[in-house]
């Protein structure tokens, strides 16, 4: 159940984090929401019913920015989850092909919200989402449908080198152990800042406890399957499972399920979702 929970929603405007938030607060869950524009939920009817409740709370800022983040997880109080599901899309140019600006908008946002973490003297670790990606790792490309590989290797290129490196940060907190040939090279300097294992605040290797990082196969915009019930639904598993596809309103009711009822089976793993 839901009902007491209380959630810091980061990168939640759209998409799976929003679609996310909407599954928890109708739940009876209280969502905090870090926003650059809370205008951009003025028209949404949904959400402004439950701001007026009180279980929805927008707090203007920039995960980009430290300082916003940690007013972010202070006006949230204690929180008992955090979903994480920042993101950009490439943008093509002639001179350089699909690139994302800033080159490290995930990963920084991420690192803002590992080095603000509050200690609760009196609840434990909140549990920590995060929306990552499927063929990230040189197994996880070799193991995409064929068709899917271009697409990978130069579209999403750019995006994909962003999430190795929040993944990177997260191995090195949780204590887990990293491969730069099977789980990825990361340009340290360029994507995780020089010295980052230095920054204040950012929790010591090992220390960060209950971690779900979920990788969805290509994301689409299509109905919740789950909800309806219709087919196998989607599949989930730590190994590869070589899918095209998965809605994000099917990735959002996996990132729900996982966190409220299935949390023993998903805690400090990493998993692949896929139709």
């Amino acid at each position: 159940m839901a009902s007491n929970l209380n959630v810091l929603s980061i990168g939640a405007s759209r998409n799976i984090g929003y679609f996310s938030a909407v599954r928890l607060l109708e739940k009876g869950a209280t969502v905090t929401f870090l926003l650059r524009s809370p205008s951009a939920f003025d028209s949404d009817t949904i959400i402004q019913k439950f701001v007026k409740s009180g279980h929805a709370r927008l707090v203007k800022g920039d995960a980009s920015n430290e300082a916003d983040t940690e007013r972010a997880w202070k006006e949230a109080g204690a929180v008992d989850a955090v979903i994480f599901s920042v993101g950009t899309y490439p943008k093509f140019q002639l001179s350089q092909g699909f690139v994302q600006t800033p080159v490290n908008l995930v990963t920084q946002c991420f690192l803002n919200v590992l080095c603000t973490i509050p200690t609760y003297p009196d609840a434990p670790q909140p549990k920590i989402i995060v929306i990552s990606s499927t063929g990230l790792t040189p197994s996880a490309h070799a193991a995409l449908p064929c068709l899917l590989k271009p697409l990978y290797g130069v579209v999403l290129a750019a995006p994909h080198k962003d999430k190795i490196g929040m993944e990177r940060a997260i191995a090195h907190c949780a204590g887990w152990a990293w491969d730069p040939t099977a789980d990825g090279p990361v340009s340290e300097e360029e994507i995780l800042g020089e010295g980052w294992t230095e920054r204040k605040g950012l929790p010591a290797p090992g220390s960060l406890k209950r971690m779900l990082v979920v990788r969805p196969a290509l994301l689409t915009d299509g109905k919740c399957a789950a909800d309806e019930g219709k087919g196998k639904g989607y599949r989930v598993s730590e190994t590869e499972l070589g899918g095209y596809t998965i809605s994000r309103k099917d990735t959002a009711h996996f990132v729900v399920d996982a966190l409220t009822r299935r949390w023993d089976e998903f805690e400090n793993k990493r998993v692949n979702v896929a139709y």
